[in-house]
């Protein structure tokens, strides 16, 4: 495919200055789709334990292109090694025809309507109809060519990894395992919530958002507004600058976490004299919304300083491409993006928690998800202005940048919130990917 032509117009050295057509151009975001989505990366497309048993199945995406995520039978002599979890593409090997229908559900077999080919929960063609040909007499009208495999003309499979009950697949057979393509920065912060708990499903929201899919991947990376935008972060404490935190990135600046630890909110002139969105005499009528309650998981050994033991009690991890985790106090859940061309896309909100989690840590656990989600008493803000962000670079043919300059223009990791680091290391990576 050609590079567009727009790609020469990214003059400014470095990556704090994005050109509005990046989040834009039409052509360059079909070339995102093969070069990262379709690509050398991992995405997400689901938790394991929304099939948790032999047939289950749930639809998903990578980028576009719709998947199958389904527990397939495992033989004795495997069970442990195997998850049985696979992940095939909703395509008919023979026509085309996206044959799964139902967001979810229980299988024997996948059949497609249009020919009836059935293939088993794995991707393999099981059989078609007339293969062999239809007997008239002594003859044999039709039938397959003599040649035809079974073996070669199953479903698109994808390469598969489980970590820690996250399902994560991709088209390409080179990438490096999971492990290694996270990096041993951001893996212990995904260590820290889910290792050695099972989960337990909770809920969804969906919204779609009119905006590039950048934008939320930036949003999540970006600690410089929640104290700004969210009249609930900066009011009650959940997320301001005078607040001890860490920004976090792999090695190629690609996957971030963002850590913080809450303070009691209140009226402190250094990060609230002036900004709108902090109400002093805001109050809940329902102090349960806040309801917080330390987990002995949220203390853990300091990965950047060994022997020191820190609580936080925010962790937004977002891993390139397609997944935001959230732990907000105790509220959890994934964020899955999928890109629904240059200027939206859908975001998928699961609500987990924990097996071993009291009744009365479940109800916790979805009230403070009511901070969450399209409607949410904090992200529809987000949804909002990422919105606000696209009609402004729509209304730009050329030449106009973002400027993403606080904290300077390098892409060091910080110990503090007053930067914008982790956006900066996205696009420089961004940039190397898409050969701008």
């Amino acid at each position: 495919m050609n590079a567009p032509q727009t790609l020469s117009r990214w003059s400014q050295p470095g990556s704090s200055r994005v050109p509005f057509w990046v989040y834009t151009d039409a052509q360059l975001y079909q070339q995102e789709l093969e070069k990262i989505f379709y690509g050398e990366h991992w995405c997400y497309v689901g938790l394991e334990v929304e099939i948790p048993d032999v047939g289950d199945y749930k639809l998903s995406w990578v980028g576009e292109r719709q998947v199958i995520m389904v527990r397939d039978r495992v033989a004795p002599k495997d069970r442990g090694a195997d998850t049985g979890v696979r992940v095939v593409e909703n395509r008919c090997a023979h026509r085309g025809v996206r044959f799964c229908q139902q967001p979810q559900g229980s299988a024997r077999s996948f059949v497609c309507p249009y020919h009836q080919w059935t293939y088993k929960l794995n991707g393999d063609l099981a059989g078609l109809p007339f293969k062999d040909g239809v007997k008239d007499g002594d003859c044999v009208n039709g039938g397959m060519p003599a040649d035809f495999d079974l073996k070669q003309h199953g479903l698109v499979k994808l390469r598969v990894e489980v970590m820690h009950g996250l399902v994560f697949a991709t088209f390409s057979e080179s990438v490096p395992a999971l492990a290694q393509f996270l990096g041993p920065q951001v893996t212990p912060w995904m260590d820290r919530i889910f290792k050695g708990r099972p989960l337990a499903l909770l809920g969804y929201n969906r919204q779609r958002i009119p905006g590039n899919w950048k934008l939320m991947m930036e949003n999540i990376k970006d600690p410089y507004h929640p104290g700004l935008l969210h009249t609930w972060f900066v009011t009650f404490g959940l997320w301001r600058a005078d607040q001890k935190s860490r920004m976090v990135m792999d090695e190629h600046g690609r996957h971030a976490v963002m850590i913080s630890r809450r303070n009691e909110g209140g009226q402190n002139e250094a990060v609230t004299q002036g900004v709108t969105s902090f109400k002093a005499g805001m109050t809940l009528h329902d102090a349960r919304l806040l309801d917080v309650v330390p987990e002995p998981w949220w203390t853990v050994d300091d990965p950047a300083h060994p022997g020191r033991r820190i609580t936080p009690t925010v962790t937004m991890i977002t891993l390139f491409p397609s997944l935001i985790v959230q732990q907000q106090v105790n509220s959890l859940s994934t964020r899955h993006i999928v890109p629904r061309g240059a200027g939206e896309f859908d975001f998928v909100w699961t609500h987990f928690g924990f097996e071993g989690d009291t009744p009365e840590m479940t109800r916790r656990r979805l009230r403070q998800a009511n901070l969450f989600g399209p409607a949410g008493f904090v992200s529809a803000d987000d949804g909002e202005v990422i919105e606000l962000s696209q009609a402004g670079f729509r209304q730009v043919a050329g030449g106009a940048s973002t400027l993403c300059e606080l904290g300077g223009t390098g892409t060091e990791a910080a110990e503090h919130m007053v930067t914008e680091t982790l956006i900066r290391s996205m696009y420089a990576y961004w940039r190397k990917v898409m050969a701008v």
